[in-house]
């Protein structure tokens, strides 16, 4: 008989793409998923887990290239650097008009009432506006305003939601923390894709139905066109996106020096490494906080197992990287799940 299995899948901006590595490599195992709680992204791959339109929601993510995601960044100048509205646009055609408690499984988003300054569950009422008041990070995506509260990304008060199915009776509780601080192990993996640009190109010329060097030309010139008007978007939203280029690296950790700084747990603090803009500044710090909060969480509620994705392997917003994470994500899980089946054996 299948195991039942209560997932938690927890915050942490385009890491979250790794959940869907997660389960993947819990059903292949034959476990069941029988309820699903989570925050932010987690809580957005959860309910689409949970409408069952996953399939559909990875084969668009994983066609996504660096231009598609700003193409899907629309541009606001009030409460936060984007409305958000394209990308909940495209996640509403593929899960549909559908109510939480219309859903095949149990579940659970949880968001962040700022003017009450309360946890808040979604457990029943429009999966979307759930999915959409659990995403909204602050600083990066503008609030959902319900009523006269304004509810903003649960990671703020609980990053990773255990608490909502404790009671759900299952065999197992799982819980996905994606600011883990301690995989080292861990990369990303190298999925090689063809260059944004040369894609582009290619298919552009493809669309005119020839081949002769004035089609080629204008194809190119059309290209170029779009991918300046799209970088100027980066550039007016902040120089957040700018940094978050394709081919940029982590800055590489300086050896120590005698009299260099130590944090509390002895490691030496590295003093040449900072956020690029304020809204850098502000997401660092909001992870900072997750992490210290999720802590927390485990040490209140401990789930049966714990699947710790390393919150260094990518950047909060470099949303591009699907194909990675979800590569990744079931690598991790494949080597817990391992550890915790070996021992039960």
């Amino acid at each position: 008989m299948k195991k039942r299995v209560a997932l938690v899948l927890g915050s942490g901006g385009a890491r979250g793409y790794a959940h869907i590595g997660v389960i993947e490599e819990i059903e292949k195992r034959g476990y069941d998923i029988a309820c699903v709680a989570g925050c932010s992204m987690g809580a957005v791959v959860g309910g689409i887990y949970a409408a069952g339109k996953l399939d559909e929601y990875r084969n668009w993510i994983e066609s996504l290239d660096y231009l598609d995601v700003l193409r899907l960044v629309d541009v606001s100048f009030r409460l936060g650097a984007i409305r958000g509205e394209k990308v909940f646009g495209q996640i509403r055609k593929i899960v549909g008009e559908i109510n939480i408690e219309d859903l095949r499984i149990p579940y659970t988003a949880v968001a962040t009432d700022l003017t009450n300054q309360q946890e808040i569950w979604f457990q029943e009422g429009c999966l979307h506006q759930a999915m959409r008041a659990s995403a909204a990070i602050p600083s990066l995506f503008t609030p959902v305003m319900q009523g006269n509260r304004m509810l903003v990304d649960g990671g703020l008060l609980n990053p990773l939601p255990i608490v909502p199915v404790v009671s759900s009776h299952c065999d197992l509780i799982i819980a996905v923390n994606l600011n883990s601080t301690n995989q080292k192990q861990y990369q990303l993996p190298v999925i090689q894709r063809p260059p944004a640009f040369k894609s582009r190109f290619d298919n552009l010329v493809r669309s005119l139905g020839s081949h002769l060097p004035f089609r080629r030309k204008q194809a190119e010139q059309l290209l170029l066109l779009e991918q300046e008007a799209l970088q100027a978007q980066a550039a007016d939203i902040n120089p957040w996106l700018e940094s978050a280029e394709p081919e940029a690296q982590q800055p590489a950790a300086a050896p120590e020096k005698a009299g260099a700084p130590k944090s509390a747990t002895g490691s030496f603090i590295i003093d040449n490494v900072g956020p690029a803009s304020l809204l850098d500044l502000i997401n660092q710090s909001f992870e900072v906080m997750q992490t210290s909060l999720a802590q927390y969480k485990i040490a209140g509620y401990p789930p049966d197992i714990l699947i710790n994705v390393p919150k260094r392997v990518c950047r909060f917003f470099e949303f591009y990287k699907a194909p990675e994470l979800i590569a990744l994500g079931r690598e991790i899980a494949s080597d817990t799940l391992d550890r915790y089946e070996s021992e039960q054996s």
